[in-house]
């Protein structure tokens, strides 16, 4: 259906407020992770979840695209690599394990460092803080290192983003720092850009797209429920032009959006002139008539970036679900071994990516979210949606919820191969298991809605998270290989 309201929104249009071209990464002074006073932390990074979960009640509804059943086929390779990433060097909770893979390299990002690996898991680089990659960058944000960190690999351009927010500064402002590499060497220099934002740009999340890169945040100040998407021009950035310009739109106090995911390619390029994708879910435990996805487009007008849109066009009903595992506080409704101290589900949200393939006579988008898939068990609902350009625009192709025993699955991320095969990664646990990285997938050709890979255990975790943090991660990421399009990487946490 049609969106029935199309709020009308006026863009903030300005340039980078700061620029440079900084020496080769690797000739850098490196800024040796360790544990850092983070009590202003408190005051400014609420970690807010959905506002709109405060009037929910549970929906006693069975899930009527649960799968209860594991899969037994055993099409893929198995695992290739299999290597540990960044350690907990700063002992930061959660880590927001972030990762991308190009054509020679896997750049991984967590909460407050980094490192740069080979493919068969050589160390190339790190690991060091975040702000390594900002050192002697001199602005508001200078000596810090916040975290919420982003690392893409622009696989049409050979290049690499990495970027995180600066909210912890001199004088009281917001930023987002934004790095693309000058070379397709992550090791090599890079074009730094600062963004300035009217109030704190919490939770980002972007997406590579041939006519930008998009973000989409939650913003807050003397209010929570705030959410903006915004344009960062990608030709420019891709220069080293000083005057690269973003295209913001932030959208009124108490609207409706909330956590959304910005579209990331991989793959052939979408159609030239096709607009960015944003998507969102809403339960109908929070006062809608159905539950659903929300898809807005952003077209951006670099020439006059005044013109660019940002409107809500499709609402897509889903199958129904409950995002509430439990009545915890804060959803903290995951059991662990070892402990009563349950885990937070993250359950308001889509969790990240947004992937998008084009197919040429179809153009696919794949995505996630954790739901209640049946007496308070955690399952992870996905879906693809199709733009079969009948003029329908996106349909949901197919969905389901993937649950198959009474282990809790919670923290997912999805993406789909060249192929059309998808593989699913998340972490699972029970109050007699600890908390462990598996994955599932299924064939193109395998009936709709079922995930038929036998699971596999990439890790199975040693360790429960038992201190005074009940957050899990914020997120995860699967990738997809642009040199082995069937290949895919996956990073996030265990103990």
């Amino acid at each position: 259906a049609i969106a029935q309201e199309k709020v009308q929104l006026k863009p903030i249009v300005q340039t980078a407020k700061y620029f440079r071209v900084t020496p080769p990464l690797r000739d850098m002074e490196q800024i040796t992770p360790g544990i850092r006073e983070r009590s202003w932390k408190d005051n400014v990074i609420r970690n807010e979840v959905n506002i709109k979960t405060e009037n929910a009640k549970e929906n006693t509804s069975i899930d009527p695209v649960v799968q209860h059943r594991p899969g037994t086929q055993q099409n893929g390779r198995g695992i290739d690599q299999n290597f540990d990433g960044v350690n907990n060097v700063n002992g930061v909770y959660p880590p927001d394990t972030d990762g991308d893979v190009g054509l020679n390299h896997y750049f991984q990002m967590v909460n407050l460092s980094f490192a740069i690996y080979d493919k068969t898991g050589n160390l190339l680089y790190g690991p060091v803080d975040n702000s390594t990659l900002w050192n002697g960058f001199i602005g508001a944000w200078t000596g810090t290192n916040d975290g919420d960190p982003i690392v893409l690999y622009d696989e049409l351009a050979d290049r690499w983003l990495a970027s995180q927010f600066a909210v912890n500064t001199s004088n009281g402002t917001y930023w987002q720092l934004i790095a693309i590499s000058t070379t397709s060497d992550p090791t090599g220099s890079y074009y730094q850009y600062a963004f300035q934002f009217p109030d704190f740009n919490d939770y980002p999340k972007f997406g590579v797209w041939p006519d930008g890169y998009y973000a989409s945040f939650n913003i807050f100040g003397s209010t929570y429920n705030r959410a903006a998407a915004a344009a960062f021009e990608r030709s420019e950035m891709l220069t080293g032009n000083p005057n690269a310009q973003m295209v913001l739109f932030d959208l009124p106090s108490g609207s409706d959006p909330f956590s959304m995911l910005p579209s990331d390619y991989d793959g052939t390029p979408p159609p030239t002139g096709t607009p960015n994708y944003f998507a969102y879910f809403n339960d109908d435990a929070w006062g809608y008539s159905n539950d659903h996805l929300r898809v807005w487009e952003f077209s951006v007008d670099w020439t006059t970036p005044a013109n660019s849109t940002f409107t809500e066009t499709m609402n897509l009903p889903t199958a129904a679900f409950d995002h509430e595992i439990c009545s915890a506080y804060r959803g903290r409704c995951i059991p662990q071994s070892g402990t009563t101290r349950q885990l937070e589900s993250l359950s308001d949200r889509l969790m990240f990516r947004l992937q998008y393939r084009n197919f040429g006579t179809y153009e696919v988008m794949l995505t996630n979210h954790t739901v209640d898939a049946g007496s308070g068990i955690a399952g992870i609902r996905w879906y693809e949606l199709r733009d079969s350009h009948d003029g329908n625009g996106w349909q949901i192709h197919q969905q389901g919820t993937y649950s198959p025993d009474n282990d809790h699955r919670w923290m997912g991320s999805v993406a789909m191969d060249i192929n059309g095969n998808i593989a699913l990664g998340y972490t699972a646990s029970t109050s007699s298991s600890y908390p462990s990285i598996r994955y599932t997938g299924r064939m193109s050709t395998d009936p709709l809605g079922q995930m038929t890979q036998t699971e596999t255990y990439i890790i199975a975790g040693t360790g429960s998270q038992t201190g005074s943090a009940c957050r899990w991660g914020d997120y995860s990421c699967m990738s997809v290989d642009p040199a082995s399009p069937t290949t895919f990487w996956y990073t996030t946490e265990y103990l």
